[in-house]
């Protein structure tokens, strides 16, 4: 494993040169003989992230448009916990089952016409058992109509940042206009794990029982796959079978959505082989800390010479086990930076580039304030400089 460490401004990275030589003799001695780009899906779409990354492991027609199925009542699932979260609607209160809702086809938790139901089991009627007729009665519920219901989802979507993504319905209910992506679909789960912790125990329920009815959650993955613990599977004709796993091994976890498999066994198999490669391929290691100084950058007219660069937060990259990334980092700045400059102040960005990972940046920040000389001071500075033919 080659790897190149520069600065744009000349200056170096000598210090992290011991991290990143550390890094490659753990990634040398768990070498194996797989590949990223060997490994093939039977999915029509699927992508894999680590979400302590963000690195995208594996992509598939990952932005290619499709019919997400039930996987859609992921996006009814956020508005429901976003209303739940800001204190709008109560997990103790009951909705009103209309008989639009009650006589809704495909998978159901069989609500009664009349009846009203807490929210804490329209939940579960969801998320386990994949209800139409739960989705239908939040929708009422949340927003009036389902037509107006799937106007809200649309709005979220273009908020989070789902950027292939259309709505016509609260559950998933074949529509050539009702659509996402598996990119988009692994986002919102993202989402939902890191806005809404407090409402993610539901997806790791193995069963619910509702009017009498026990259904067991439609996730192949729970019980089966380590460190499995949600999300939510989709099946129609148009679709095939679908699912969005999460599962969290090591203080490690991925996302995961594939789609398009032609049976039940084969999403359930195919999931597992997923995630597993996922974890075993691929190793996640935190190279830097924050605070910790990455670069130096100098200053021109300052009280000092230079500022330490500082990261806000933990670096941490996920790389393959083989030992055949060509790393580089580079940390760029426009220098010299005028004095005074502030803690905290934006002044630089990391850059790591690797074969097989995405390009990560991060801003670096001033670690400390630095004032600017007196004018005595920029005085003898700047002629300092004009002698020694250093003039800026």
């Amino acid at each position: 494993m080659r790897m190149s460490l520069q600065c744009d401004n000349g200056s170096n990275l000598l210090q992290r040169l011991f991290i990143f030589l550390g890094l490659l003799g753990i990634l040398s001695l768990q070498a194996g003989n797989a590949s990223a780009a060997s490994f093939d899906t039977l999915a029509r779409q699927a992508v894999l992230v680590d979400l302590t990354t963000g690195a995208v492991l594996l992509e598939k027609d990952a932005h290619t448009k499709m019919p997400p199925a039930s996987m859609s009542k992921l996006m009814t699932a956020y508005l429901l916990f976003e209303r739940l979260k800001n204190g709008s609607i109560s997990i103790d209160d009951t909705l009103p089952i209309s008989s639009n809702a009650a006589r809704k086809g495909g998978s159901k938790m069989f609500l009664r016409d009349g009846e009203r139901v807490k929210v804490e089991d329209l939940i579960r009627g969801i998320v386990i058992q994949s209800g139409n007729d739960a989705c239908i009665a939040i929708a009422e519920g949340l927003a009036g109509s389902e037509a107006a219901f799937a106007e809200m989802m649309n709005a979220k979507a273009k908020e989070i940042g789902l950027e292939n993504s259309n709505f016509t319905n609260a559950t998933g209910w074949p529509d050539p206009d009702h659509y996402m992506t598996a990119s988009d679909l692994a986002k919102l789960a993202q989402r939902l794990l890191q806005d809404f912790p407090d409402y993610y125990h539901f997806y790791s329920e193995r069963q619910f029982t509702f009017n009498q009815i026990t259904q067991k959650n439609r996730n192949p993955a729970l019980g089966v796959i380590e460190g499995a613990d949600g999300m939510k599977t989709g099946y129609t004709q148009a679709s095939g079978y679908g699912l969005t796993a999460s599962a969290e091994r090591d203080g490690r976890r991925l996302i995961m959505v594939i789609n398009g498999l032609e049976s039940g066994n084969a999403r359930a198999s195919e999931a597992e082989r997923l995630i597993n490669w996922g974890f075993g391929f691929f190793q996640t290691h935190e190279i830097l800390r924050a605070g910790e100084t990455v670069e130096t950058a100098e200053l021109w007219l300052g009280q000092k010479r230079t500022v330490p660069l500082v990261l806000k937060d933990n670096l941490k990259v996920t790389l393959p086990r083989t030992g055949k990334a060509n790393l580089k980092v580079t940390v760029r700045y426009e220098g010299p930076v005028r004095a005074p400059v502030y803690k905290g102040e934006k002044l630089g960005t990391l850059v790591l580039t690797a074969p097989g990972i995405n390009t990560i940046e991060r801003q670096l920040f001033a670690a400390e304030t630095v004032e600017r000389l007196g004018p005595t001071g920029r005085v003898i500075e700047t002629l300092g400089a004009l002698v020694s033919g250093t003039g800026r």
